[in-house]
This record gives C-alpha cells, sequence and structure tokens, in this order.
C-alpha cells in the first residue's frame, strides 16, 4: 500500500485566526466564552474549544447579559450585530477577514444601485451572514438551474459576489450561465473563492491523478471539505469524506494500493495523522510507503482583533 499526503491541507489562515481568537480571549476574559455558532464546522475543534471554557449557542438568548460573545469565522448578520449590542455583550468578530471583503464587495455593489445575487449554498452560515450584511433583496443561485428562474430583464443592473467555499468548477459554470443571460451583470469571477479553498481543490485534482482512492478529512458539514471530495469524485476516482479514522471501512481499500488523503480547511492535523495511523494498522504486515506530493505554499496570515493581541495581554497561555 501507498499513502499518499496532499499538501497544502487542513487549517486555513482564517480557521487559525478563529480559534486562536477564541483561546485568547478565554485566557483573557475567563470562563466560559460564548461562541455563536461552531466557531469553525469540525466538531473535535469545537469539542477541544468547549474543554477549554468556549459555550456555543446558535440563539444569543442563551447568552447572559453582559458576557462575552465571540461571532464565528463564517460571519453574521447585522441584526445579529445589533442584537448583540442591545443586550450589553461584549463581542469580538472572529469573522475571516475573506468573508469581511465578500461583505464589503456585496454593499459596496448596493450602494452602485445594483441588483445583488449571491452564488453560494442555502441556509450556509456564511451565506446567510452575507445577505444578512446588505439592506437590499439578494438573490441566492446555487445551481445553474437557478440561473434560468431568475424572474428579471436581461438589461437588469446586477451584480454578483460568492461563498468562499465553493467548487471553481461549479461557480465558474454558473458565472457563465450568469454572464450569458444577463450580459451586463458584475462581479468578481471565481475570486471571491479563498485562496485556501482554491489550492485545496487543485491539490486534490493532482492527487486524484495518481491514485485509486482518495479519502477526505473533514467533518460532514463543512462546505469546502464536500468541495474536495466532489472534485476528486469527478476527477474519476472513488472518495469518501471521513470524519476521523473511526469512520474508514476496510473495504474501500480492497483493490486501492494507493490511496491519497487530504484534509478540508477546518480540519486539524491531528486528524490527518489517526487516520494514516489507521490505514497503516489496516496494512498490516504489507510494505507501506508514504508519499508527500509537493504544492502550493501558504503563508497567509491575519491579524487579530484589537484588544486580543500579545500586547494587550501579555500572560496569554495559547497564542
Amino acid at each position: 500500500m501507498q499513502i499518499v499526503l496532499t499538501q497544502p491541507r487542513g487549517f486555513c489562515a482564517g480557521v487559525t485566526r478563529a480559534i486562536e481568537i477564541v483561546e485568547r480571549a478565554i485566557d483573557l476574559h475567563g470562563m466560559p466564552v460564548y461562541v455563536f455558532h461552531e466557531i469553525v464546522h469540525n466538531q473535535w475543534v469545537v469539542d477541544d474549544l468547549r474543554l477549554r471554557g468556549a459555550v456555543f449557542v446558535n440563539d444569543l438568548a442563551e447568552v447572559p447579559t453582559g458576557a462575552v460573545l465571540v461571532f464565528s469565522a463564517h460571519g453574521v448578520s447585522n441584526a445579529v450585530v445589533a442584537q448583540a449590542a442591545s443586550i450589553g455583550l461584549h463581542a469580538i468578530d472572529a469573522t475571516c477577514p475573506l468573508v469581511s471583503k465578500v461583505h464589503q464587495q456585496a454593499q459596496r455593489f448596493v450602494r452602485q444601485g445594483h441588483t445583488l445575487l449571491m452564488i453560494g449554498h442555502a441556509d450556509h452560515e456564511e451565506v446567510v451572514g452575507t445577505v444578512g450584511r446588505v439592506d437590499a433583496p439578494v438573490h441566492l443561485v446555487s445551481t445553474v438551474a437557478d440561473v434560468a428562474g431568475l424572474d428579471m430583464p436581461a438589461s437588469a443592473p446586477l451584480a454578483y459576489v460568492t461563498q468562499t467555499t465553493l467548487s471553481l468548477d461549479d461557480t465558474r459554470e454558473i458565472i457563465a450561465a450568469l454572464k450569458a443571460r444577463f450580459p451586463r451583470i458584475v462581479g468578481p469571477d471565481v475570486d471571491d473563492i479563498c485562496y485556501a479553498t482554491q489550492n485545496r481543490q487543485i491539490a486534490v485534482r493532482r492527487l486524484a491523478a495518481q491514485v485509486d482512492l482518495v479519502l477526505v478529512v473533514g467533518a460532514r458539514n463543512s462546505s469546502n471539505s464536500n468541495r474536495l471530495r466532489e472534485v476528486a469524485e469527478r476527477s474519476g476516482v472513488p472518495a469518501h469524506l471521513v470524519q476521523d479514522e473511526h469512520e474508514l471501512k476496510p473495504e474501500w481499500l480492497q483493490g486501492a494500493p494507493r490511496v491519497g488523503v487530504t484534509s478540508g480547511a477546518s480540519t486539524p492535523e491531528l486528524l490527518v495523522q489517526r487516520v494514516v495511523e489507521a490505514l497503516q494498522a489496516q496494512a498490516g504486515s504489507e510494505p507501506l510507503q508514504i508519499v508527500h506530493l509537493a504544492g502550493a505554499r501558504e503563508d497567509v496570515s491575519f491579524r487579530l482583533p484589537a484588544g486580543l493581541t500579545a500586547a494587550h495581554a501579555p500572560a496569554l497561555a495559547h497564542g
């Protein structure tokens, strides 16, 4: 058996920043620190932060007046921000800067008089947050078929933004359909899809060309992890999303001497290594080779919000 690991994989800069914000908030303000929704889409990360003193809520009514509240990396609507302020919460924004960029872009398009479309998945926290950042109706487009269903003239002044964790291929197809029907539409092409999502999709496409099976380590509710599995499948190899080593099935390995492993942008490397160890254990006495594919080097980092830096909190334990 040969195990082939992609590069890059795992945490992106936005996820690293969001987790560090929660850790530093706990160190600085003490337990508990409340977090609105999962800070990132990974149960292991959420459970680990819960053990450290984070309390995850889906309704601000669950948060005591005056408590510290962290907004998740996916971003929140203006209504949530206003509600947090109205009940006296000390809010810390862990929205990924690349998601905040989409918010600003959407607001600018609306100010310019465009009718706004958003390419994304309904009910995903990032989409809900982005739509809730503009004071105008937003039309959600999730598929090429949705484009045909838009009830507006071809000459309408339209603009679009996209969710940051989409499939590059799917998004290009939707944008092409929008431009074909609405030639005057403006938007960022696929530039809103974050660098980490793009890098991991490119890497898994290269990986799929060299293996018999692809395993994507990530949460089932992680958009970018699900897109990685889809990219691998479209490349012609079986692909499975596993949350950890316990979800591996021996029958997947039959007739698959070369197994590719990657992980979503909110997946800790620890879970990848546990999957690799489980694959090694299933190989038994068979010779096993681990190969590391070269890939894009990521050196992106994002600043923490004011008040959480080392200058303000010199005794932090988890920074």
